[in-house]
């Protein structure tokens, strides 16, 4: 997911945060192409996600600054997650695509996650629940057949662990990101403690990513008080 076409490389912190914002799609809101696809004999997940500096890695590259420095040429402001088809277009025709309007693609993306969601201000807890439930209910039914905990990825010989991986990343990180976007327009129905439940689940996904994406250890486990979220009432 790196961009070879510059020295200023972001930090696995911001490749990670880049990717939990894209939710898997292409920042472009014109294109919106799903970042992942299943490839090889076992159907491996693969992605053809790159991150594209606004501002030119190098002097002299598309859309430079030569007031910025490396470390600001690398920051997670300078930097948005496309397909290799729109990294290519906007560096190839820099001009038809100007700093402000790749900028804007970031700024208007959590409008755009809300439109691909279909994310509302609903009237009660009740309607809150009613839409993330059958998301949930899809995570947990991955995580029995595939996760690590379920019976087939005990066989040596399985492809479990690979298609857990591929699930994850095609299906429950992308589920996370839409539960997290019902639950944060609707937080004014929210009661003690759900607030919290909320960013513990945040932090759960961020780490979900990590571990799949750049093969970091450890994070926060998942907050077993979301099961019951935005339940009674």
């Amino acid at each position: 997911m790196a961009c070879a076409r510059g020295k200023a490389n972001p930090t696995a912190d911001t490749r990670i945060r880049l990717f939990a914002d894209s939710a898997g799609y292409c920042q472009n809101p014109g294109c919106l192409r799903h970042l992942f696809f299943e490839a090889g004999k076992h159907g491996e997940m693969k992605h053809f996600a790159e991150m594209a500096h606004i501002v030119a890695a190098a002097d002299g590259g598309p859309r430079s600054n030569p007031a910025l420095n490396a470390a600001q040429r690398g920051s997670y402001d300078n930097l948005i997650l496309l397909c290799v088809i729109c990294h290519t277009m906007i560096d190839k025709a820099p001009d038809k695509f100007p700093d402000p309007l790749v900028r804007s693609w970031k700024q208007n993306r959590a409008d755009i996650l809300a439109g691909l969601f279909g994310t509302s201000d609903l009237v009660s807890r009740r309607e809150v629940r009613s839409m993330i439930e059958p998301i949930m209910d899809e995570n947990l039914v991955i995580l029995q057949t595939y996760g690590p905990g379920s019976e087939a990825s005990h066989n040596p010989e399985s492809d479990m662990p690979e298609l857990w991986r591929r699930k994850v990343l095609g299906t429950v990180i992308p589920n996370n990101k839409r539960i997290v976007a019902w639950l944060e327009s609707n937080r004014r129905h929210m009661i003690d403690g759900e607030p919290k439940v909320l960013e513990e689940f945040r932090q759960h996904t961020d780490d979900l990513i990590a571990r799949h994406l750049e093969d970091v250890s450890g994070g926060r486990r998942y907050p077993a008080a979301l099961a019951e979220m935005m339940t009674g009432g």
